[in-house]
């Protein structure tokens, strides 16, 4: 059977015991209301297949005020499973961070503003579900397209889809090793403790990437920390090791030599603040061409700038495919904990600890 993974190298070889199918919020009546309406606490199933197949592409759109790309929230369940293997806010699945819509391309993601596309392959073996639910206090909409396959069955070494949304308000670590060189002080991470975490799952699958979004009103580069990716529960060092944030999502020299956005298919700065480096920045590195596999586990981290120092409100969206997941994907919290913080605007954000962040 061809299960029709196509890529530009085959993509002239005919398909067999393959069918094209979609879901969409077309007008059932043959009018042009090509929306859903959905309700304030609502849960609408999108989508809902049988058998074997795979989601090849999803389009949506909604609108970008009232922070409806933080108040919708996309879930997607494979193989029956009860909880999710996807649970993102909807912009944030797309790529879209600080609840904001831009421009952006990559190979898996897309975003033309707020057509907001996905291109990564999500098979199943036995059915699947994708739903969204309106976790605001107000009626909302959405327009949306997915576009799937149904197959004669599944292979077996197919990994199932996985995306998972993570946010923290970051603050300066105390407490770290110290060491003097020359005439400065110097800061030492040997452990990985305190690292922001964009992924830590249990099971035998591979990571695919991330999309890192970073909002501070404190001057001076954060991106000197390291990323750090353990696999297996390997200790300090990791294996993967790397030298600083933008080197990881493979920019250089603080991506201010630019002084501009910047995308190609793998890895892009697709959001820029401020030259000082205060205000809202995005991110985002694909493993497409080189996954991290792990056989039962993975944490993947980086340092809130060097060893720590720095402070402001960092979320993620992590992608990875694997089998025998253990772990629950971490909870987002209620919607006010989703809000963009805005400095001097909005003041809702997560964690126990509040601090005032000092005015650029």
């Amino acid at each position: 059977m061809e299960i029709g993974m196509t890529s530009l190298a085959n993509l002239a070889k005919l398909g067999k015991g393959v069918k094209s199918r979609r879901f969409s919020s077309y007008d059932k009546t043959g009018g042009n209301a090509d929306w859903w309406n959905i309700k304030a606490g609502e849960t609408v199933v999108l989508a809902e297949m049988a058998g074997a197949g795979a989601v090849r592409h999803i389009w949506m759109t909604t609108r970008e005020d009232d922070h409806n790309l933080r108040g919708l929230v996309l879930r997607m369940y494979w193989d029956g499973e009860e909880t999710p293997s996807v649970q993102c806010p909807l912009g944030d699945f797309f790529g879209l961070g600080h609840g904001k819509a831009t421009y952006f391309t990559s190979l898996p993601l897309q975003a033309f503003y707020l057509g907001m596309n996905c291109w990564f392959p999500m098979p199943y073996a036995n059915g699947a579900r994708i739903t969204v639910t309106n976790d605001m206090e107000r009626d909302t909409f959405l327009y949306f397209y997915i576009d799937y396959q149904e197959w004669d069955e599944c292979p077996a070494d197919l990994g199932r889809f996985h995306a998972c949304w993570r946010r923290r308000m970051v603050f300066k670590e105390e407490g770290m090793e110290e060491v003097t060189v020359g005439n400065r002080t110097e800061r030492l991470n040997t452990t990985g403790k305190g690292n922001y975490v964009i992924l830590d799952a249990e099971g035998k699958g591979h990571y695919v990437g991330c999309v890192l979004h970073i909002d501070t009103d404190e001057p001076g580069w954060w991106g000197e920390g390291d990323d750090m990716i353990f696999v297996d529960g390997e200790p300090w060092p990791p294996g993967l090791h790397g030298t600083g944030t933008e080197d990881y999502f493979c920019g250089a020299w603080n991506y201010n030599r630019l002084n501009r956005t910047y995308c190609t298919p793998y890895y892009g700065y697709h959001f820029k603040g401020n030259c000082d480096y205060t205000g809202k920045h995005s991110q985002y590195r694909f493993h497409i061409e080189d996954p991290v596999y792990f056989e039962k586990s993975i944490k993947v981290t980086i340092e809130h700038g060097h060893a720590n120092n720095k402070q402001g409100d960092w979320s993620s969206t992590a992608y990875w495919y694997q089998v025998n997941r253990k772990k629950a994907l971490p909870d987002m919290g209620a919607f006010k904990d989703r809000i963009p913080y805005a400095y001097g605007g909005i003041e809702y954000y997560p964690g126990k600890d509040r601090k005032v962040l000092p005015r650029g």
